[in-house]
């Protein structure tokens, strides 16, 4: 019954609440992010939420647009803002998802929502991510999020997909404050951000 009706009732009234309580920060980073990637503090992406259903996901854009002589993107590290990543390091970056779970295409806790490309690359049991919405923080992220190998993360994505349930949304929701306020996991050794899935890692 939680897992049907009340956690989407439970999501809407969470995510309401705290995008209200949380809208100083969420202006004044809009502010400090609108002039530091030239008029574009925000980030949009689709990615496969429910059932593998295409939305739009919002983020506040950490990186900017430089390029190469080229004219290719230079590496993430050196498009990363510094108001960039502070936010990325606190996970303010992760405030603009308060609306896609009010609008339904997310939950606050399950399997974060990855890229369109990855969905024929999952195998029959990886796949079972989707069956349910993807979270703003998920039972992956608590147990290594960045630092935990791909495979290692879709085992801890189906195993909730699998024990859904109050208790454990309640675990993962205090346990992510305790991951935030430690700075754990935020990325893979070396990188700024997780090496792309290739099907195989």
């Amino acid at each position: 019954m939680y897992k049907i009706f009340f956690k989407r009732i439970f999501d809407f009234c969470i995510a309401l609440v705290a995008f209200v309580l949380l809208s100083p920060i969420f202006i004044l980073i809009t502010i400090g992010l609108f002039f530091a990637n030239n008029g574009r503090p925000f980030f949009f992406q689709s990615r496969p939420g429910l059932n593998g259903e295409i939305f739009r996901i919002i983020k506040f854009k950490t990186m900017n647009e430089k390029r190469a002589a080229n004219g290719s993107l230079l590496p993430d590290a050196e498009r990363l803002t510094a108001l960039g990543a502070f936010v990325r390091k606190t996970s303010l970056d992760e405030i603009p998802q308060l609306l896609n779970v009010i609008k339904g295409d997310m939950a606050i806790i399950g399997p974060r929502p990855l890229l369109p490309q990855y969905l024929t690359l999952y195998n029959s049991q990886q796949r079972r991510r989707h069956e349910v919405r993807p979270g703003i923080t998920g039972w992956a992220q608590v147990n290594g999020r960045n630092a935990i190998s791909w495979k290692r993360k879709f085992e801890l994505d189906v195993w909730y997909v699998d024990n859904v349930s109050l208790k454990i949304d309640i675990k993962v929701f205090f346990m992510t404050f305790r991951k935030v306020f430690k700075r754990e996991g935020i990325s893979a050794d070396g990188h700024v951000t997780i090496e792309p899935f290739n099907g195989n890692n």
